[in-house]
């Protein structure tokens, strides 16, 4: 279906008030809808490949400055030309999850209060909680809260859907 020559594009929605988009035509939120996605593909996939070259060029040059400065991880700057190049390799730290169990239960064993150490979650994959027995859940159901994510609504014209 051919649109008029006043048809909004990606471009356009952002000077579009959200309740005059929701107002279009389906055929054109679809359109739009797979417009965008296709940008965001394309854009990731180009932010990718920039992200890459930027570490190829810059990667040796801020190890050898975080060695300089006897850091393993972290920010470092230097220039090249007339712009300043901020490279930063965050830290990623990794807890053994069983470890630290033992490490908080030997604690609890001295009378000492591992709160003081460590934060404490407990997580239930709610996998798990589908699978347990009536009798299990309805000692954790009292702990349970259940909230909505966010909507995703996809078009997809009806012979594709099927």
């Amino acid at each position: 279906m051919p649109f008029p020559e006043n048809t909004p594009t990606p471009d356009d929605l952002l000077d579009i008030s959200v309740q005059d988009i929701a107002q279009l035509p389906v055929e054109l939120l679809a359109i739009l809808q797979h417009e965008i996605d296709a940008r965001l593909k394309r854009d990731k996939a180009a932010k990718t490949r920039l992200d890459g070259a930027l570490s190829v060029r810059y990667a040796d040059h801020a190890a050898e400055e975080r060695q300089a400065h006897g850091k393993d991880t972290g920010t470092v700057r230097f220039d090249d030309g007339d712009f300043t190049i901020v490279a930063d390799l965050p830290k990623r730290v990794e807890w053994d999850q069983a470890q630290l169990a033992a490490v908080v239960e030997r604690i609890r064993a001295t009378s000492d209060d591992p709160d003081q150490y460590v934060d404490i979650a407990i997580k239930v994959p709610e996998r798990k909680y589908a699978a347990w027995p009536d009798s299990i859940r309805a000692e954790f159901e009292p702990a349970r809260t259940v909230r909505p994510g966010n909507l995703k609504v996809t078009l997809a014209p009806q012979e594709a859907a099927q």
